[in-house]
């Protein structure tokens, strides 16, 4: 049981990793970008948050892989079976059922699920400071072009 603990605990730090490192430059980004723009700001709020989101599930992509590659290393998922899928399931926390893990490996499911949570929540919280950011910067998008009081 504890190496399950011990294999899962490092998949979802590989996740955290991958998840700040994202962060920094999504939020770095964004503030250069709000800050420089050439476009309306209606325009530029919609592309920052377009890309803030779609980086973000890239990065969440990425981070199943690594879930996928540690179930691969360990022979935590049955023979023949999709280890990226079963990566997915866990993560997102969809739990289908159709695939389990072996019996010696069957905690890192929900560990998996722990750290999808937790990266989804991060997710949410980026996204609401890249969108905050933004609109400090941009106060003529909440006045819809007029000055503010």
């Amino acid at each position: 049981m504890l190496l399950q603990f011990v294999v899962g605990a490092a998949a979802c730090i590989c996740n955290i990793a991958i998840h700040a490192l994202v962060m920094l430059v999504l939020v770095r980004v964004a503030q250069r970008a709000a800050r420089t723009h050439r476009l309306g700001p209606s325009l530029l709020l919609v592309t920052i948050m377009v890309t803030t989101v779609s980086v973000l599930m890239m990065a969440h992509g990425l981070e199943v892989f690594v879930w996928a590659l540690t179930y691969a290393m360990v022979g935590a998922a049955p023979p023949g079976s999709d280890v990226l899928y079963f990566a997915f399931v866990n993560y997102t926390t969809l739990g289908y059922g159709d695939i389990v893990p072996v019996d010696r490996w069957r905690l890192i499911g929900p560990t998996t699920a722990m750290c999808g949570v937790l990266m989804f929540g991060w997710s949410t919280a980026v996204i609401f400071d890249v969108l905050r950011r933004a609109l400090a910067t941009l106060p003529e998008v909440w006045s819809g072009g007029r000055d503010s009081p």
